[in-house]
């Protein structure tokens, strides 16, 4: 199992938690209660908490063909992700707006899917975070305060954010609370037409050490985590994301006097 090799080399780098993608060997519809029992000991033996479950989708919730496929699947990433301990289930659920926004058929779609699966989250113990990044804070905020669920909240994610022309800094002033896990990536405005693109965390224009201030400011108490890029060395990449991180914190702790 490819996961047992890698655990010891991402313990090698200092971190405290993992981050998995509930596909493959990981799918909650594959593993059986012994096989979490195994997955849960062996992050254990590592001393790594599971952060969130990672739950890429094909297509967005608001695409009614084989919707409720999905949901089932979410809704087992949910119960999956109580049972190892993280309780926070991200996706990328596609835009939140559509058409004449409540009148447009896949909005309708998008919201009951999104309340559905609040509600389960609830009864799990479990919340499934909507990934930032097409939409700014306020719009995310405004949709988020339309469910009357404590099941649904947010993912920051910085990077996406000003790819697509958003401010990762009011961004999560204006979610706050509903904060429950940080993406840490970064973005560059290449060009005068202020297109983005991902590079490599510390390379870009994200501000960490304000946003670190940040996310201080408004409590948040979660992890930031890495996503691990293909590269012909994802291990060295991985590791100066992770010495980057904790250069930042050492000198935002310095410069405020902790």
């Amino acid at each position: 199992m490819p996961l047992r090799r890698s655990l010891p080399e991402l313990r090698t780098l200092g971190v405290a938690g993992v981050e998995l993608d509930a596909v493959g060997d990981l799918a909650p519809a594959q593993l059986s209660d012994t096989g979490r029992r195994e997955l849960r000991h062996l992050l254990r033996s590592h001393h790594l908490e599971l952060t969130a479950l990672a739950c890429p989708l094909r297509r967005g919730l608001a695409v009614a063909d084989n919707q409720e496929a999905r949901l089932d699947y979410l809704r087992q990433a949910l119960s999956l992700s109580r049972d190892l301990g993280a309780g926070i289930v991200v996706i990328e659920p596609g835009p939140i707006v559509y058409g004449e926004g409540e009148g447009d058929p896949r909005q309708v779609l998008l919201k009951e899917a999104l309340a559905a699966l609040g509600r389960h989250g609830e009864r799990v113990g479990a919340v499934l975070a909507l990934e930032t990044g097409l939409e700014d804070g306020a719009a995310l905020t405004t949709f988020l305060d339309g469910f009357h669920t404590g099941g649904l909240a947010a993912n920051l994610n910085p990077g996406n954010l000003l790819i697509h022309g958003h401010d990762p800094y009011a961004t999560a002033r204006t979610l706050r609370e509903r904060i429950v896990h940080v993406h840490a990536k970064d973005a560059r405005v290449a060009s005068a037409a202020g297109i983005a693109q991902e590079i490599p965390l510390g390379h870009g224009d994200i501000d960490w050490l304000q946003l670190l201030a940040i996310l201080e400011e408004i409590e948040y108490r979660g992890f930031a985590t890495i996503e691990r890029t293909p590269g012909a060395n994802p291990l060295a990449a991985a590791k100066a994301a992770v010495d980057f991180l904790r250069l930042v914190i050492s000198h935002w702790s310095l410069v405020i006097g902790h």
